[in-house]
């Protein structure tokens, strides 16, 4: 099992980011607030959950181990596979998606993309005694300001993280037009279309 990765990002193209450890790359997927976090060509350091399915090896990352514990959490949740699980960390900080469930805010949860109102239900109903095994940090929200990268304009790129999140085009772009005159950088773009998206 690969647990913890420490290299350099030498690609990033969202939600996935290539680190290389030693002179072996690993291509992992990551949520989009950890994602927002790294930088191209500095070092890195995530904690990652291995899905081995027929077909592929998937290796997904986080910004900490309380990160990947609230995705494993979610992955014990009926019909919540390792895609919608990181919708769910990538749609809302850790510390909004404990408050809805603790407040079964199931409105906020189903404008996630692939959340309907039996998933958010199943979340309610699945996570509301697993949460109390999530360390107090998970509530902690990074606030670095970091830069991705610029092969793409910062607005350009951040509708392509969007989408790749699940939003169609349209909505990633009228999410990203409202926000594009208050942040110049993609990680800002991105984190302020999500928070918007949610209210």
């Amino acid at each position: 099992m690969i647990g913890r990765l420490h290299g350099t990002v030498v690609d990033l193209s969202a939600p996935h980011a290539l680190i290389d450890c030693h002179g072996v790359g690993y291509e992992v997927e990551l949520p989009l607030p950890a994602y927002c976090q790294l930088r191209l060509g500095q070092p890195a350091t995530v904690w990652t959950h291995l899905v081995v399915r027929e077909d592929a090896h998937l290796l997904f990352a986080f910004s900490g181990k309380e990160e990947r514990l609230l995705f494993r959490l979610l992955l014990k949740v009926t019909g919540v596979g390792p895609k919608l699980a990181l919708s769910l960390l990538s749609g809302m900080e850790p510390a909004m998606f404990l408050q809805c469930i603790e407040r079964e805010d199931i409105a906020n949860l189903t404008r996630i993309p692939g959340v309907g109102k039996k998933t958010a239900e199943r979340l309610l109903i699945e996570l509301r005694d697993r949460i109390k095994e999530l360390s107090p940090v998970t509530n902690t929200v990074p606030q670095t300001r970091l830069t991705l990268s610029v092969d793409l304009s910062p607005v350009a790129e951040a509708e392509q993280a969007l989408m790749a999140l699940g939003y169609k085009p349209a909505e990633a772009q009228r999410a990203i037009a409202n926000v594009k005159n208050q942040h110049e950088n993609t990680a800002d773009l991105i984190r302020a279309a999500l928070k918007a998206m949610v209210k």
